[in-house]
């Protein structure tokens, strides 16, 4: 966050008069509300005593100091400082620690360095020390770096041993509940307050949250779940078509895939254990899928909607059908799907039809990564994907809307469900449509990914690729689903025939096809 405070104008060319300078502060938390104003009546308190004027203020509220990748005051800061079109000439920060709690030291001083080198000077205004290159200064400077790591360092290990007690008494620790479940909250006494909605956070630190049975039709599903892989011995991709076709939506308002009702069938919860620390990411510097042995965990401290035997069967089932898999066999389905995808995540491994699921490969392999490696595959991570990800989700109604007016403004009559928000098109076809995001390959060419709504069973895909940017769409793709014999298709920038077939710049076409009395006898 950026606040324009002033414009400098003419006055940086005047040979006297206060220099300019941007300040820096940064909160940790929102619940630090004040934090940020009391940095900044110091950085003002400072600046008025050496002649400075602050001309902007780069702002990262409830950011972490670990890293400076989402800190987006902070990298606009350096974009400017190395873009050589900054306007000030100097950087007040309260202390080193709003700097950053880089753990690798080196690291403040790398950003800092890169701002010396583009003649402007980091100030700590907070510190006891002026930060004018003597070597007292570049001592006392690396110290409080050190000293800035090392108590995120500290603060981890407390917030985790603490976390570890508050499992072990049987209170959640964050995540959703679940299908079949609900999350209660309760008081220091654990006296019920009420049931928390999807997003509802407790308001009072000394409130806890636990596990507890959801709707009584919720629990029969998880039932009809357990019997049909147990009993009828039908796969979990299978049981995700039964539900779809069922008209029932998982617990986050989306039809079922294979990787959700994996996630049920093996699940502790479901028997009322609590499990903690299955995956690692201290301190925001790598992602740790952790060993069995060293999961925290508490059996029993949940009322439990699932009987244990049955339970138990069905992971047997699971571990059984892992069983009958080599090694060789295991990497061997990696490599095919590498070349296939492009690319390997646990997602892309649950949701392919007839292959082992990525906790196969944690448990044989003891990660995926070491799978990964074992085939010669180094995934660069790019948590870029997540905020598109986000982007996407919360552009799809505008994109959703947009189509709809076409639709109608062709003369079309649209009705759209608002729990999975299929399309029904002149009461005669259905369609779905769906947001493909754009990646770069290793090359540099851009691919997509189209992955059809199977379980709405719609007769068209409208297949909306986003451009470069994943801002906007680029095209679209009219997709009919007696064309389409896969559960996704892969796009190049330049495809074949038989694709550029369904290819439209606009959906010109598909309106006409429409605003007819029968889209088949049209089309």
């Amino acid at each position: 966050m950026i606040r324009k405070i002033k414009s400098f104008g003419k006055s940086l060319n005047r040979a006297e008069g206060p220099s300019p300078a941007a300040a820096y502060v940064r909160m940790s938390t929102d619940l630090q509300k004040y934090s940020t104003e009391n940095q900044l009546e110091t950085i003002r308190r400072y600046a008025a005593q050496r002649d400075y004027t602050i001309v902007r203020i780069f702002e990262d509220s409830g950011r972490s100091g670990l890293t400076i990748s989402n800190r987006d005051g902070l990298q606009s800061l350096m974009r400017e400082v190395e873009s050589g079109t900054a306007d000030f000439q100097a950087i007040l920060v309260y202390d080193v620690s709003r700097w950053g709690r880089f753990q690798d030291a080196d690291e403040g001083a790398y950003h800092e360095h890169v701002c010396s080198r583009a003649g402007i000077r980091v100030h700590y205004c907070g510190e006891q020390f002026d930060n004018d290159g003597s070597i007292g200064s570049i001592l006392l400077k690396n110290v409080k770096r050190v000293m800035a790591g090392e108590y995120s360092r500290e603060l981890s290990v407390k917030v985790f041993a603490g976390q570890c007690r508050l499992i072990e008494h049987g209170f959640r620790q964050g995540g959703p509940a679940g299908f079949g479940l609900r999350r209660l909250l309760i008081d220091e006494g654990r006296n019920p307050k009420g049931e928390l909605g999807r997003g509802d956070r407790k308001s009072l630190q000394t409130d806890r949250v636990v596990l507890t049975p959801g709707p009584p039709e919720e629990i029969e599903h998880v039932h009809s779940i357990y019997s049909m892989f147990v009993g009828a011995g039908k796969s979990e991709h299978e049981i995700a078509v039964v539900l779809n076709q069922r008209g029932i939506l998982s617990d986050l308002g989306r039809p079922w895939t294979r990787a959700s009702i994996h996630q049920i069938l093996t699940n502790e919860k479901y028997i009322g254990n609590n499990i903690f620390n299955r995956v690692s990411y201290k301190l925001k510097q790598r992602r740790v899928i952790n060993r069995r042995d060293t999961w925290v965990r508490a059996d029993g401290v949940f009322p439990s909607i699932v009987d244990r035997a049955l339970f138990e069967r069905a992971r047997a089932i699971i571990d059984q059908r892992g069983n009958h898999y080599s090694d060789e066999e295991l990497l061997s389905f990696l490599q095919t799907i590498l070349q296939e995808e492009g690319s390997l995540s646990g997602l892309i491994i649950d949701e392919r039809e007839g292959m082992p699921s990525s906790s196969l490969y944690r448990s044989r392999f003891g990660s995926l990564l070491r799978a990964y490696s074992l085939i010669g595959y180094a995934p660069e991570r790019d948590y870029r994907y997540i905020e598109i990800n986000r982007h996407i989700r919360e552009s799809f109604p505008e994109f959703l809307a947009e189509i709809i007016a076409g639709l109608e403004n062709a003369g079309g009559y649209v009705v759209c469900d608002r729990v999975s928000q299929l399309l029904s098109i002149n009461g005669e076809f259905t369609a779905s449509v769906v947001m493909a995001r754009s990646f770069k390959t290793s090359a540099g060419a851009l691919r997509w990914r189209i992955q059809f709504d199977t379980g709405l069973m719609p007769d068209v895909t409208i297949a909306v690729r986003l451009d470069r940017s994943n801002e906007r769409p680029l095209d679209y793709y009219i997709l009919p689903s007696i064309d389409m014999n896969a559960n996704r298709i892969r796009l190049a920038e330049d495809n074949a025939l038989s694709l550029d077939a369904y290819r439209f710049e606009t959906l010109t076409f598909f309106y006409s096809m429409a605003a007819q009395t029968s889209f088949w006898e049209a089309a």
